[in-house]
């Protein structure tokens, strides 16, 4: 099954600072048909405005995953963890137990952005934070596996989920494959135009994905895609 869930249908919020696209129910949007696909909860796709952000609120008993298309996101936490995340790199933090946290947009530019909530294996995590540098050019004609949960991820950023965040470039005519395993999947092309089954997806289209084996991505044209893979 593949479904191209276009951007135009997406939920959409705009307060000024901050231009948020829901792939599901979230805030004031509600889909029934759009509460989750397995474990992968939220996937917002969010545009900041230069020198603002989100101020510090809770979360708890969530993997949060913040993966940065333009500009940089300064994170800043009560366990007393800070960092700058910059294009092409992702930050993880799992809330666990609890944690407060501020998520702001320091440059002198608009920041891009998608937001991906995992739901964790069980509560009860310690609450941590940690972000790394996956350069896009290392990912070319392949997926690279970002943050995962899974054994033998040992150069991701770990997650308490039984899942895989993944990214890939890909060039114009050129395809790249994963093996699902008949595991769901959720992928945004974050540039560029690809065909999945013969089914097109644009920039910034979500497209769900179940009861596939190998999946095969074509670009139609110089791509970046982003994936969730979950059980």
């Amino acid at each position: 099954m593949i479904e191209v869930r276009k951007f135009a249908d997406l939920g959409k919020s705009n307060h000024g600072w901050l231009d948020a696209n829901f792939h599901f129910s979230f805030a004031d949007y509600f889909q029934q048909d759009r509460l989750h696909w397995g474990a992968l909860r939220v996937w917002n796709d969010d545009k900041i405005a230069a020198k603002s952000g989100f101020p510090p609120h809770p979360h708890e008993n969530m993997e949060i995953i913040t993966y940065v298309l333009e500009g940089a996101i300064s994170h800043r936490d009560s366990l007393g963890n800070e960092g700058r995340t910059r294009a092409g790199d992702i930050q993880v933090m799992s809330a666990g137990t609890g944690i407060t946290h501020a998520e702001y947009n320091l440059e002198d530019e608009q920041t891009h952005s998608f937001q991906i909530w995992i739901l964790p294996d069980r509560q009860g995590h310690a609450p941590s934070w940690g972000t790394r540098e996956f350069p896009r050019g290392e990912r070319a004609g392949r997926f690279e596996v970002l943050a995962s949960g899974r054994e033998g991820d040992d150069d991701a950023l770990t997650i308490h989920a039984n899942a895989r965040v993944l990214g890939a470039t890909v060039a114009a005519g050129e395809s790249v494959t994963y093996e699902l395993g008949g595991r769901k999947g959720y992928l945004v092309p974050a540039r560029g135009k690809i065909e999945i089954d013969g089914q097109v997806a644009e920039t910034r289209d979500g497209v769900a994905i179940a009861d596939v084996d190998t999946l095969t991505v074509k670009a139609l044209e110089d791509a970046e895609v982003v994936m969730v893979e979950t059980a």
